[in-house]
């Protein structure tokens, strides 16, 4: 039973049935129930661990694969920062998106969606809930594992040809913008799981939205494949955590609205689509 309906179990029989709780209070309600379907899931958790071990030993594999080789010239696409988060793009990013279109595909199967919406008539509301506990969960965890997959690089390389310090000008912004790329990716997930509602179909398109786009454009030749990449999510993401940024692509800052546009026009769309069909 959801924290709604609990509420409503609990309302007294002399009370006007036209009385609804504040809005904060059905806000709160909402999230609380997100929350707890997400975090009484047990797969979630090992899941969530499983893909930040081996996130950690292929950053320790990329590392020291990285470190008896000769340096990365400037400029160069990969920098002992963009090092630090090869790894985490392929072996966190696709766990955690996947997570998140099974936050609503699931219901789906299952059939729990139509309970989900007759407590919560508002279907929006209820995407922006688990948009807001499936974002912020993907942040907190995408922070420490960026952070972690850097401190790990950058302690391997110093012995070898010089790793980075955290505390060099552009290295904490490439960091947490690297532990926001999870959560825009997560949210892309999430929209593209309410939209298509089957889990397979959604899993197909979060993964050509997030890595097959942007492997198309490899093939496209020069100037296309960077005017046409640099508006899918790994080019965009390339730019927010390199130490040397492309001139062909956009700046840090575009690439940062790139990343912010994909999840943010992914989810108006499934606002305007749940709220349009039966569940």
């Amino acid at each position: 039973m959801t924290a709604p309906q609990i509420r409503a179990a609990r309302t007294p029989p002399g009370r006007a049935a036209s009385a609804s709780p504040p809005l904060a209070v059905r806000a709160r309600d909402v999230l609380a129930s997100e929350w707890t379907k997400t975090r009484s899931v047990r797969s979630n958790y090992w899941t969530l661990l499983i893909a930040a071990a081996v996130t950690i030993g292929a950053t320790a594999l990329v590392a020291h694969t990285f470190a008896s080789s000769p340096a990365t010239p400037p400029g160069g696409p990969i920098s002992p920062l963009s090092e630090s988060f090869l790894g985490y793009a392929e072996y966190t990013v696709i766990p955690v998106s996947i997570l998140c279109v099974l936050a609503f595909t699931s219901e789906y199967a299952s059939g729990l969606i139509a309970t989900t919406f007759t407590a919560v008539p508002r279907r929006w509301a209820v995407l922006a809930a688990k948009a807001a506990v499936a974002g912020t969960a993907a942040l907190v965890v995408g922070e420490l594992l960026a952070l972690a997959t850097f401190l790990l690089t950058q302690a391997i390389l110093s012995g070898h040809h010089g790793g980075l310090s955290l505390s060099r000008p552009g290295v904490a912004g490439a960091v947490l913008a690297a532990g926001f790329v999870l959560s825009a990716c997560a949210l892309t997930g999430l929209a593209l799981g309410a939209i298509i509602r089957h889990t397979a179909g959604a899993i197909a398109a979060t993964v050509g939205v997030i890595y097959l786009l942007a492997a198309l454009c490899l093939f496209l030749p020069s100037p296309w494949k960077e005017r046409i990449g640099r508006f899918t999510m790994p080019f965009a993401a390339s730019q927010v955590v390199a130490l040397h940024p492309q001139a062909v692509l956009f700046s840090p800052a575009w690439s940062l609205l790139v990343l912010i546009g994909w999840p943010a026009i992914a989810l108006l769309v499934a606002a305007a689509v749940i709220t349009r069909r039966p569940a």
